[in-house]
């Protein structure tokens, strides 16, 4: 089982990656070692999708925090809520 995972700043596991989900199969060459993945059109969106979320995540973990209820206060200050 491979597991991709994207850790923030303060260590904290904040997206997992586990490929067993995807039902991949593999081909092989004459030694056995693979070389090609096959794997259904849904499932490879999605690996795709949580890729790009992780790399959003990596992309912000150095941006400043702030706790929910002053973003709920952001937002309704902003007219959004």
């Amino acid at each position: 089982m491979i597991i991709w995972k994207c850790v923030n700043k303060k260590g904290t596991v904040t997206k997992m990656i586990n490929i067993k989900k995807y039902r991949v199969k593999y081909i092989t060459d004459k030694k056995g070692k693979k070389t090609e993945v096959i794997m259904k059109v849904k499932d490879f969106e999605e690996l795709i999708e949580d890729l790009n979320d992780m790399a959003i995540i990596a992309e912000r973990r150095d941006e400043e925090t702030i706790t929910h209820k002053d973003l709920i206060k952001e937002l309704k200050r902003d007219g959004i809520l």
